[in-house]
């Protein structure tokens, strides 16, 4: 059986999604498969590739106690552990009925942040046939906009409303687009970490219906000055609200056009928006040689 999972990135309502906010999200091109074999074994055996064809991580547990044999990585498999226990609770016989063998791999960056926990908890629960947004609920607590990506074959509005998810599939494609570029910080920001941090100290109303509008403008923008002074605004706000600095403040002052932050501030993606001719030659100037264009990154 194989199966497989967009990344993502969340153009609009960073943090503020948690709360309600109506948030702009965009599926990736690039994604995560999963191959599972059955084998003889009393096993579970995984092994984890990266984008280059690489083992970044593999392990082995006893299939009936989840008994960790072997792991490369400690963390890991005790988070993978975790998962399955939690599967399990609902599908009682996965992955017991005989031993098995896993195969997952990135078509990205592992450090890039654009999913490789969400694509992985999308491909696990569908296998298991369970709900994702109740697996994710579990290990991640997060918002489960990146859930939504992974099953989008196009872009979305996200809310969570009433304990409720709204996911209104649209077309979002820019006229602008070619002046659109995604830079990655060479920094993998810990998500997991922000969540708590931001449910812990920020006011559940405050952004909601500020970053909501600007969501609401930002998809129907035709204009690229209009939409730099959206992002514009919308990081004026996620930055009183969190107490960062804004990241064209922080590193990229000089820069000519819009610099807006995507996801946990501080690392992963930053959407850079520009009419200059040279911008990629810019930020690689700045030791950032990560730069995709629009449509090299987000799915349509």
């Amino acid at each position: 059986m194989e199966f497989y999972s967009n990344g993502k990135l969340l153009l609009t309502g960073e943090y503020v999604v948690l709360n309600g906010a109506l948030s702009l999200a965009l599926p990736t091109i690039y994604g995560q498969h999963l191959k599972v074999k059955n084998n003889p074994s009393n096993k579970i055996k995984w092994i984890s590739y990266d984008n280059n064809e690489k083992i970044w991580f593999n392990c082995e547990f006893d299939k009936d106690n989840l008994e960790v044999i072997f792991s490369s990585s400690d963390k890991i498999s005790d988070r993978l552990k975790k998962i399955i226990t939690c599967i399990r609770t609902i599908n009682t016989d996965f992955l017991k009925l005989n031993g098995s063998e896993i195969i997952t791999k990135l078509t990205f960056n592992k450090n890039w942040g654009l999913g490789s926990s969400s694509t992985l908890i999308n491909n696990l629960a569908e296998f298991a046939k369970i709900d994702p947004y109740y697996l994710n609920d579990k290990i991640f607590n997060g918002s489960g906009y990146d859930i939504a990506c992974a099953e989008s074959k196009s872009s979305l509005l996200y809310r969570l409303y009433d304990d409720k998810k709204e996911i209104t599939k649209i077309d979002f494609n820019p006229s602008f687009k070619d002046k659109l570029y995604f830079v990655y910080l060479n920094k993998k920001q810990n998500s997991l970490d922000e969540i708590i941090d931001f449910k812990e100290k920020v006011n559940s109303k405050i952004g909601i219906s500020e970053i909501s509008e600007i969501t609401k403008r930002i998809i129907i923008c035709k204009d690229q000055s209009e939409f730099n002074k959206l992002i514009r605004e919308h990081e004026n706000i996620i930055s009183e609200l969190i107490s960062k600095d804004k990241i064209k403040d922080k590193l990229f002052n000089d820069f000519n056009g819009e610099i807006k932050s995507l996801g946990a501030w501080g690392g992963d993606f930053i959407l850079a928006s520009s009419n200059e001719f040279e911008t990629e030659k810019y930020f690689k100037n700045k030791g950032f040689n990560f730069i995709f264009e629009f449509d090299k990154v987000i799915l349509n």
